[in-house]
């Protein structure tokens, strides 16, 4: 029993649908450091700059004993929006140069082959176009 789910694991973990899919979440974690660098060191200091200083990181309320740090919540909404325009970005791009390789190599594919049937069929047509006698010269 245990054998056979060993076996079973080995197959779905050699299916290209896995593999990619754990290339992809390793690409996905990479790519959100970036992004949060990008946010947190380059986009929230000059987003202070413009709002006159002000660092969301720290805006908290205290309310009893209770702090709530809603400059957190702000903090996370502006790195969501940032992954999102980023993520759309780049899927734009890849699509847009995926559509232009699709163009070239549409560009440079031979005209389709045409079946053996139908050559002869062609050839068949153009022979009896050629043997038919005109109307106009009875």
């Amino acid at each position: 029993m245990i054998k056979k789910n060993i076996e079973e694991f080995k197959k779905f973990i050699a299916r290209g649908n896995v593999i990619e899919l754990a290339v992809g979440v390793i690409i996905g974690g990479a790519f959100s450091s970036i992004v949060t660098s990008l946010v947190n060191n380059i986009l929230t200091p000059i987003l202070g700059l413009v709002l006159g200083g002000v660092n969301f990181s720290n805006l908290a309320i205290t309310f009893k004993d209770t702090r709530i740090e809603y400059g957190a919540f702000i903090q996370s909404i502006i790195d969501f929006l940032i992954v999102a325009i980023c993520i759309f970005t780049l899927v734009k791009i890849i699509n847009r140069l995926m559509h232009i390789k699709k163009k070239e190599e549409e560009k440079e594919a031979p005209a389709p082959l045409k079946r053996e049937e139908v050559v002869l069929l062609e050839e068949i047509r153009d022979l009896l176009k050629e043997n038919k006698p005109n109307k106009k010269e009875k």
